[in-house]
């Protein structure tokens, strides 16, 4: 495990890089942080893709900056479907497939704010699977996924932000013809697969989280794991 620069579009990116101790070639796993930024959690969902044998991949999307510049950059990418994040992310997708311990075959997988992302990098951005944790679905979904790769997703039941979510995702995939594996926990709320320590979550997302059900959930973060391993495996073998 390593924090080294990729070149990116417009500056450097600072990306974290967990490696499979096995000899490769492995998939490589492009993994996009929630809304909280580059925190431990997010190079340890990084650590248990490279213990499954996957070469996982953190870009630090934030570059470091505040969270409210960053957030009206999501918020702008996710209304033109395109702009500086998906070029972030490219550039760590590309990277990868030129690795030589990487067999080429990508993923993608997010949380929260990347769980939406992963959602929308799904249709034509070269990736051969994608797992959306939590994540916000795109308008005119059916449409919108149209020639997507394989999608498994999860969601808390919990979650009143994205009441309904589970289901929707799961009928515009199957409208749209694509292979997924969309499954909603009982009792899990949001981010129920990132274990945020203290300190590390900003007084912003704290309040909200009193607001509605937010926090790590073990057996429902662990039964997601075990989904997502066994979808990359299949797909990107």
């Amino acid at each position: 495990m390593s924090t080294m620069t990729i070149d990116g579009p417009r500056r450097a990116l600072s990306t974290y890089v967990a490696r499979p101790s096995e000899t490769g070639p492995h998939p490589g796993v492009v993994v996009i942080h929630d809304a909280i930024g580059m925190t431990p959690d997010a190079r340890h969902q990084a650590d248990w893709l490279a213990r499954e044998g996957f070469l996982a991949a953190v870009p630090d999307l934030f570059r470091g900056g505040s969270i409210t510049r960053c957030l009206r950059a999501m918020i702008r990418g996710y209304t033109t479907w395109r702009g500086e994040l998906f070029d972030d992310v490219e550039a760590v997708r590309a990277w990868l497939a030129d690795q030589p311990g990487c067999s080429a075959s990508i993923g993608v997988i997010g949380f929260c704010f990347g769980g939406g992302f992963a959602l929308m990098l799904a249709p034509g951005h070269g990736f051969g699977a994608s797992s959306a944790n939590y994540g916000t679905i795109p308008r005119n979904a059916a449409q919108f996924f149209d020639g997507a790769c394989p999608i498994v997703a999860s969601y808390g039941a919990e979650d009143r932000s994205l009441r309904g979510a589970s289901a929707k995702l799961d009928a515009a995939l199957s409208q749209a013809g694509v292979e997924h594996d969309v499954k909603e926990y009982p009792g899990a709320g949001h981010g129920f697969m990132n274990d945020h320590g203290p300190g590390e979550v900003p007084a912003l997302f704290v309040l909200a989280g009193r607001l509605l059900p937010t926090g790590y959930d073990e057996p429902s973060a662990l039964d997601a794991r075990r989904r997502v391993v066994e979808f990359f495996r299949t797909h990107l073998s």
